[in-house]
């Protein structure tokens, strides 16, 4: 049996989407613009998307929570009802 890990594949998918500008101050902004309202600073490029990861992952538990529609990204849909398998089975 195949393990999957929908969470970590969805930020993964949705990291790969985001964008970076550099400021004028010489520090970093980026954003995932699929998902409305993820944006993040940082000094240096690797510290900006580090806090974008956590602001994603944030969104992500929050948008889940509230059961907000997420958008659908690379065929991963977290809108869905979760399947659950029966204890038998493990």
């Amino acid at each position: 049996m195949t393990v999957k890990f929908i969470l970590s594949e969805y930020v993964d998918k949705a990291m790969a989407e985001a964008m970076y500008d550099k400021l004028e101050d010489d520090s970093f902004v980026g954003k995932i613009p699929v998902c409305k309202g993820v944006i993040a600073f940082g000094s240096t490029l690797k510290e900006c998307q580090n806090e974008l990861r956590s602001t994603l992952e944030d969104w992500i538990l929050l948008g889940l929570k509230l059961r907000h529609r997420m958008p659908v990204i690379d065929n991963i849909d977290l809108n869905q009802e979760p399947s659950l398998e029966p204890l038998d089975t493990l």
